[in-house]
């Protein structure tokens, strides 16, 4: 009795002083990379993989057969239910925002060279006046697993369609009762529990803007619980004749490329989805409708990097984002 005792004694202290295990798992899709860190030695590669598919089956426009492409044809109306989470989630941020954020600008985007389609040749006011028709997300309805739009309305879920695909990784692991985890898909993020093997919580970091590629950290943050999503404008930009940069963010209004001294906008919010939108819409509203907005919307929390009129990069901490 006495020997297996010490043995059960034994078992249960070498059992107890395991260190935690983290799953790494990272590769490409969505057209860029991600990296998933979760508490389990089980790998959910395939699991993953498959899901992956799923939605890109649902809102890739680069994926001809997928349903936001052979409704944008206007060959079918039904898509599948991730497509009615991301359409219901933008129909609500679009109202938030009166138009700001508004996926049905995809074809205006598209003109200026900067989606999936290809340029316009030769663009000028009337046809740009011509695509602005179809523009506004108030005109696709929606009657139970069925879109209806206007047949020349292009709609593109690029602004927050990455973001719920972080939202839906981060779902099934915790589906599968992982409370430790961060999924990383291009820079956006969703965050639960803690990094056990480090003994802390998450640490992300907010890139410096650079206009040639370097890569650098401006601040590192420690999230808990929590999304974020950054857009910035310093990577994908127009320069006119006077030297000008304009943003790849089409204004909703007016069709043409925003004019912005906001170089980076990260958000932190509950659901990824839900970051990923707002910072898309906060480039184009300017930092003094973005401070307005933030005033009836305490649940995102927000930083800014911009220029100031001497060209010199400073930051702009909203709404608590970097207290821990």
């Amino acid at each position: 009795m006495k020997i297996r005792y010490n043995l059960l004694l034994f078992v249960l202290v070498f059992s107890c002083t395991q260190e935690p295990i983290n799953t790494k798992l990272s590769g490409s899709v969505f057209g860029t990379s991600y990296s998933i860190i979760y508490n389990s030695e089980i790998n959910y590669q395939i699991q993953i993989d498959s899901l992956f598919s799923v939605i890109n089956k649902s809102m890739s426009t680069y994926q001809t057969d997928s349903d936001i492409s052979k409704l944008n044809r206007n060959e079918d109306s039904v898509v599948d239910v991730h497509f009615l989470k991301v359409f219901e989630a933008s129909k609500e941020i679009y109202k938030q925002t009166n138009g700001v954020f508004d996926p049905t600008i995809g074809a205006v985007v598209n003109a200026w060279d900067f989606g999936p389609e290809g340029k316009i040749v030769n663009l000028d006011s009337l046809k740009i006046d011509s695509l602005m028709v179809s523009v506004g997300l108030d005109k696709v309805k929606r009657h139970d697993n069925k879109i209806i739009k206007p047949v020349g309305t292009f709609i593109d879920f690029n602004a927050i369609a990455k973001g719920y695909g972080v939202d839906v990784i981060g779902e099934f692991l915790e589906s599968k009762h992982i409370k430790n985890y961060l999924v990383e898909i291009g820079g956006e993020i969703r965050a639960r529990g803690e990094n056990v093997e480090k003994k802390s919580l998450w640490k992300i970091g907010i890139e410096m803007p650079h206009f040639d590629n370097e890569q650098s950290i401006l601040e590192a943050i420690e999230i808990h619980d929590e999304a974020m999503a950054t857009s910035g404008t310093y990577r994908k930009f127009k320069v006119d004749s006077d030297g000008n940069r304009y943003a790849h963010i089409i204004d909703t209004k007016t069709g043409y490329p925003s004019k912005t001294n906001l170089l980076s906008i990260s958000v932190i919010a509950e659901k990824c989805m839900i970051a990923d939108a707002y910072a898309t819409a906060f480039k184009a509203m300017g930092i003094e409708k973005v401070k307005t907005f933030l005033q009836t919307h305490p649940e995102l929390k927000v930083f800014l990097i911009f220029e100031n009129d001497k060209k010199e990069l400073e930051t702009m901490s909203l709404n608590g984002f970097l207290e821990v």
